[in-house]
């Protein structure tokens, strides 16, 4: 007789269709029964996991925290999973997944003095594949989740083992659903044992699993299931019934599997997709989640520098605090949007917590940074930029700054940049406050900032007759000469008609298609999760440019007092120029919507960043921005958790992190784009159509053949005003572009911090902390490590090929050549007191 492994537990989604207070009134009445239940059965194991919901019973009713813990030393509580909540499997970054982990596996080990082997995922909408290598590094041994399904996502067995892009390897469970309906547990076991015997003996499972109990908003056990499973027990004579945890299941598996000499299926891939609207819905949300992971990254490498070089304490708590805002932000029904529009404000509302104390220590270090920076000179205004990263870093910088005095003179202030007495190229562009007053100066300008430490430029006034640069807009008669722009290795054409990119060359190559950069409008069914497809291609309409009365009155400029027209401007204009940089600005706009998108095109280098503000106003709605490429035979890539996936171009719907493209290996050529929050993305025929908006309905979810919707009121949809994203777009040999763009994406989610600032000429300036040889080796983390008193540095392989790294702590006076392997992460520790550096695990041990 096999065993039927009966894995009781209650699903709780802190947040949903309910706010968190009734989330936390849920959770403390199912624990509260389940407590009951476990005292009263014998043999019965509730399970459960997430930190969150046991940090909620800890608070609100520590009576029956005391309780849960001592059935947990009685082995009638398991403790599941071990995470701080389920989150989202797609989207987080690599790192944060680790922080799941590993605030989980603290807090349990801490409270209960247990440490889950099976990780568990239940409800989830699809599984990155870089998740396999990082739970095997933390522990894990195995993994049960339920989505996607065999129709979304085919795979050869629910039972097989899943292999990661390192080649690490867990044991999977895929299950059907993670529950039972009030008294229908016993009814799901019977269907489940008939439904084996219809499989091949071959097929049939050694060992069984079968998830029960009331979930979706708690409830667990209740006492008709557990009667009527008794009874099935008695009368059954195939399968052994048996109140059991995820880990006695993979564990009999494993060694039946051993015994009979199966070998079970690989997989080699993700685990999707299902729910591909997810990947869009409540963008402002998915955009705030990776600006907190990006500062929150930033912030540990800047505070950990200072730390160690005795500038400033390491705040661990306060960064705990933040860290957990963001982990929150994580779950699968707020990350994904497909939470209520009061769960969607108060997500918001906790990330901007988190990264209101982030900035005040970024803040905090910045300045602890300046020392050893000499004083200002007599009529220096110094610029003073930290680059956190263990490598150079060139681009155009921006910075704004305060004459000391207002110049109400008809001559203008000019401002010189120099760094070590050396002019740099440098232009005046147009400041964020709107004073017409010679007072307030913004400057960019060309630099390479040395690594892992404080760079420092200085301007000086220059008086000039006038501010140079061409005016706001030109001349129509010049505009189309203006929008073909180019410099020592690029060529770019906008078109002044469309206001679209026809040409983007490197290096005499071409790579886009001529309308390159369209806004396209595509048909969507108001479900923000996209249950029942996989693709957004059906086509509504395109934005197209404005004319100039519209497009004058769209951007605010018919309101100056010109005379009763007011002041009309081009559509598509020149809004700065010069020696560092040209910006062109296009207005267009479809249906109730306007967009403005603006092209900066560099002096110098290969990057085209394009910026892009939408002001939306369509319902039932899905907004995407394409970049037809002529890489036509080129295979699509794109960035997810510690990994590159290499895609299909079938037109469906894709999850990607920051960075996406085609890589074209016969002519060694690739076109990539970055990112700033984005998610979704679909490929076909050598187009990539990045996903920026999906205006559904707020958690409309499709039941069957009832309506969708009611239609007797106003009912609000998702992500209607003004949204922002911005991009950046380089082409060039595939190889460098596979070695250099995770690097490159790094550094545009985490931008070196610039500021005005006048040191007080105290202190001792240092020696980089950390240097890191390889651009294909990321620092994915430098932070102070939960488990011991000492520095953790997360290393990533990005390009999937081996390579060997020098990481160097020139202010410690420590190296450490660090083998890595295609795709490997890696973790090294370094002691708190700087004596030594090496590899380690995961979480520091």
């Amino acid at each position: 007789m096999k065993d039927l492994h009966l894995i009781c537990n209650a699903h709780i989604d802190p947040v949903w269709l309910w706010d968190m207070e009734e989330g936390i009134s849920a959770a403390i009445s199912t624990f509260r029964m389940a407590a009951v239940f476990c005292e009263e059965y014998d043999g019965l194991v509730f399970n459960h996991n997430e930190v969150v919901v046991y940090k909620w019973i800890e608070e609100m009713e520590p009576e029956l925290f005391t309780r849960i813990q001592e059935l947990v030393r009685k082995g009638k509580w398991h403790i599941m999973g071990g995470w701080y909540l389920q989150p989202d499997c797609n989207m987080p970054g690599g790192e944060s997944f680790i922080r799941q982990m590993e605030t989980g596996r603290e807090y349990f080990r801490e409270k209960f003095g247990k440490q889950p082997t099976t990780a568990i995922n239940f409800d989830p909408f699809g599984h990155s594949r870089g998740l396999v290598q990082l739970m095997a590094k933390a522990g894990f041994d195995s993994y049960l989740f339920c989505r996607p399904g065999q129709g979304d996502c085919p795979l050869p067995a629910d039972d097989f083992i899943w292999v990661g892009f390192d080649g690490s390897e867990i044991m999977a469970h895929r299950a059907d659903t993670y529950g039972t309906l009030m008294g229908e547990a016993g009814k799901k076991v019977e269907e489940w044992m008939d439904a084996q015997k219809r499989k091949p003996e071959e097929k049939q499972p050694l060992a069984g699993c079968m998830l029960w109990g009331v979930g979706n908003h708690g409830g667990g056990p209740s006492r008709v299931d557990l009667e009527e499973l008794k009874a099935l027990k008695e009368r059954t004579g195939e399968w052994n019934l048996i109140h059991s945890t995820p880990e006695a299941y993979f564990a009999q598996r494993r060694e039946a599997a051993k015994a009979a000499g199966r070998e079970e299926p690989r997989v080699e891939r993700d685990l999707n997709s299902w729910a591909v609207g997810c990947y869009t819905s409540q963008i402002r949300v998915k955009q705030k989640h990776r600006e907190a992971e990006g500062t929150l990254s930033a912030v540990e490498k800047m505070l950990s520098q200072a730390a160690l070089r005795g500038l400033l304490p390491y705040p661990e708590k306060e960064l705990k605090e933040a860290q957990e805002a963001l982990l929150f932000s994580e779950f699968h029904d707020i990350l994904p949007g497909s939470s209520i529009q009061s769960v969607e404000e108060a997500s918001l509302q906790m990330l901007d917590h988190g990264l209101e104390i982030l900035n005040y220590w970024k803040r905090r270090a910045f300045f602890a940074l300046l020392s050893g920076e000499k004083k200002a000179e007599e009529g220096e205004y110094p610029i003073l930029i930290y680059n956190p990263h263990p490598y150079p870093v060139e681009d155009i910088f921006s910075c704004d700054f305060q004459l000391a005095n207002q110049n109400w003179s008809e001559s203008y202030s000019l401002p010189v940049i120099s760094r070590d007495g050396q002019i740099l190229e440098s232009q005046v562009e147009k400041e964020a406050c709107n004073m017409n007053l010679d007072w307030r100066k913004r400057v960019s300008f060309h630099a390479v900032l040395e690594p892992s430490g404080m760079n420092r430029f200085s301007a000086r006034i220059t008086m000039v007759d006038k501010k140079p640069g061409n005016p706001a807009y030109l001349e129509e008669e010049h505009i189309k000469e203006a929008c073909c722009y180019s410099n020592d290795r690029i060529r770019v054409r906008i078109n002044p008609e469309t206001g679209l990119l026809d040409s983007y060359e490197v290096d005499g190559e071409e790579y886009l298609r001529e309308g390159s950069g369209a806004l396209v409008v595509m048909k969507t069914d108001c479900d923000p999760w996209g249950m029942n497809r996989h693709s957004y291609r059906e086509e509504l309409g395109r934005f197209r440019l404005m004319g100039k009365e519209e497009g004058s009155r769209y951007s605010g400029t018919s309101n100056e007092r010109h005379g009763s027209a007011g002041c009309l401007i081009p559509s598509v204009r020149i809004v700065e120029d010069g020696p560092v940089k040209r910006v062109v600005e296009a207005v267009m706009e479809y249906g109730h919507s306007q967009a403005c998108i603006r092209y900066i095109l560099p002096a110098r280098g290969t990057k085209l960043r394009v910026e892009i503000r939408v002001n939306w106003a369509e319902k039932g709605a899905f907004l995407k921005w394409e970049i037809p490429a002529v890489l036509k035979e080129a295979i699509p890539f794109a960035e997810t958790a510690y990994g590159v996936m290499e895609h299909r171009s079938d037109g469906e719907e894709k999850v990607f992190h920051r960075w996406c493209g085609f890589f074209d290996k016969n002519k060694k050529r690739a076109l990539t784009v970055i990112n700033q929050g984005n998610y979704g993305v679909d490929f076909m025929e050598g187009a990539m159509r990045i996903s920026l908006l999906h205006s559904a309905v707020y958690s409309a979810h499709p039941i069957g053949d009832r309506p969708l919707l009611v239609q007797d009121r106003f009912l609000p949809y998702i992500d209607q005003g003004e949204r922002s994203f911005a991009f950046e777009i380089n082409g060039g040999d595939s190889e460098e572009r596979r070695e250099f763009v995770t690097r490159e994406a790094v550094v545009f989610q985490e931008k070196p911090m610039a500021v005005p600032a006048f040191p007080s000429g105290e202190g001792e300036k240092g020696k980089p902390v950390i240097l890191v040889d390889n651009p294909a080796v990321v620092l994915g983390a430098f932070r102070k490590g939960m488990a011991n008193d000492c520095y953790l540095l997360r290393l990533y392989e990005s390009s999937g090929k081996k390579q060997t790294a020098i990481v160097s702590l020139p202010a410690l006076g420590l190296e450490l050549p660090v083998a890595m392997g295609a795709c490997e992460v890696k973790t090294l520790r370094l002691a708190a007191d700087g004596s030594r550096l090496e590899e380690c695990g995961i979480f520091g041990e």
